[in-house]
């Protein structure tokens, strides 16, 4: 749960302001709980089977064409998304940790960096499930906490900056507008992991007088419990020292010591090997599955192998080519987040559960719908802009 999305926690915060950043970071934390709830307990809510994918439960809720069309997109964008995102964040904090550590060093392409962090990845994607992956994964937790630890504190060791401001970094209107929509999809990111709880919590046994609900519910809980203490501290200190002048990754503009921001950028690049792997995982059992069952090719060493390494390679040369972290950051996590995480595990509760009409759960499962498809329609558009004036000053490949 806790991703490469906090670092960009304190930019969101600047573009969102004081008031209405806190509310957005304890309503998103408060929402996006809720809807985890209600998918730990979908996973086994029909007696007699288990829903281990996203799209099954969807296909049992909308039906099976309908719900396959309308959720696997969504689950695609997701999962492709994320690895971008951090296919970007892993080139770019080890281009950071090596500027930090040789700044007398002659400047190395921005582009050769994603394609180091990438080469890690043609190896890790051949293992076979998350529990091949669960030494990863301890790994990529506990730097993941190292990391945002030394975001805060180091925030506050340099303390408030002269000439803080807090106003909104935008002089004109519309662009206060577009960037306050692309910061909502930026804290949206930052709370997405639904699109992989169900393959987790397939993992779990589960007998009759021992649901895998239990586990999953309490390891869910004990994860919000750390989100919220690495989010909230991050997104509110790193805005309270440096206002509306910090830079989209928080530990940018941490300059000094030297060697604890060096650290902290290599405790990110060990976090998103780890997180690459989990959002690709069912990414790779989803390509592998259309290869195998609907184009008929033998399911072999060889398929695997080629097919594991195209999608690393897709993820490497759209990453190399578009490295936008705060844009791309808000499109997808409007685009895409919003959808699994905020409206859609509503709408099948809405349709498996069958809560009463008009009733506090039929009520609150609407909010959060509405809330979902607003932030999927504004947040990319914030996004978009965002990427566009960027492009206009980039050089492909720089």
């Amino acid at each position: 749960m806790v991703g490469a999305g906090m670092l960009g926690l304190p930019y969101a915060m600047a573009e969102l302001g004081w008031g209405p950043g806190a509310a957005v970071l304890v309503l998103s934390w408060i929402i996006t709980l809720y809807t985890m709830w209600q998918m730990v307990e979908m996973h086994e809510m029909v007696p007699e089977k288990r829903f281990d994918k996203y799209h099954e439960m969807a296909q049992y809720a909308f039906g099976q064409k309908l719900g396959l069309y309308f959720v696997v997109p969504q689950q695609l964008i997701v999962e492709v998304g994320v690895g971008i995102i951090y296919m970007v964040t892993g080139g770019k904090s080890l281009q950071m940790f090596h500027d930090t550590v040789c700044s007398s060093c002659k400047k190395i392409k921005t582009s050769y960096f994603i394609m180091i962090f990438a080469s890690v990845h043609f190896v890790l994607s051949h293992l076979p499930n998350f529990n091949s992956i669960a030494g990863i994964s301890l790994d990529a937790a506990v730097v993941s906490l190292s990391y945002y630890t030394i975001a805060w504190t180091a925030s506050l060791h340099r303390g408030v900056q002269p000439n803080v401001q807090y106003g909104y970094r935008e002089k004109s209107t519309a662009g206060t507008v577009f960037n306050f929509f692309s910061a909502l999809g930026d804290v949206a990111f930052a709370y997405g992991g639904h699109h992989v709880v169900l393959e987790i919590q397939a993992t779990i046994p589960s007998m009759p007088e021992k649901p895998s609900k239990g586990p999953m519910w309490r390891g869910v809980v004990i994860a919000y419990i750390i989100v919220a203490l690495c989010y909230f501290p991050v997104a509110l200190i790193g805005y309270w020292i440096f206002g509306n002048s910090v830079d989209n990754n928080i530990l940018i503009s941490l300059e000094k010591p030297a060697w604890l921001i060096a650290l902290a950028n290599m405790f990110v690049v060990v976090h998103v090997i780890g997180s690459y792997q989990i959002s690709a995982l069912p990414m790779f059992d989803m390509i592998e599955t259309v290869l195998v069952e609907k184009l008929h090719f033998k399911c072999t060493r060889t398929l695997r192998f080629i097919a594991r390494n195209i999608y690393v390679a897709f993820t490497v040369f759209v990453a190399s080519t578009f490295p936008f972290f705060d844009g791309l950051l808000s499109f997808f996590g409007g685009f895409a987040f919003a959808a699994t995480t905020y409206f859609l595990p509503c709408m099948m509760w809405l349709a498996i559960k069958k809560p009463r009409r008009f009733g506090l759960s039929w009520w609150t499962n609407w909010i959060c719908i509405v809330i979902g498809l607003l932030l999927m329609v504004i947040a990319p558009m914030g996004a978009l802009r965002q990427i566009i004036i960027q492009a206009k000053t980039y050089q492909f490949y720089s």
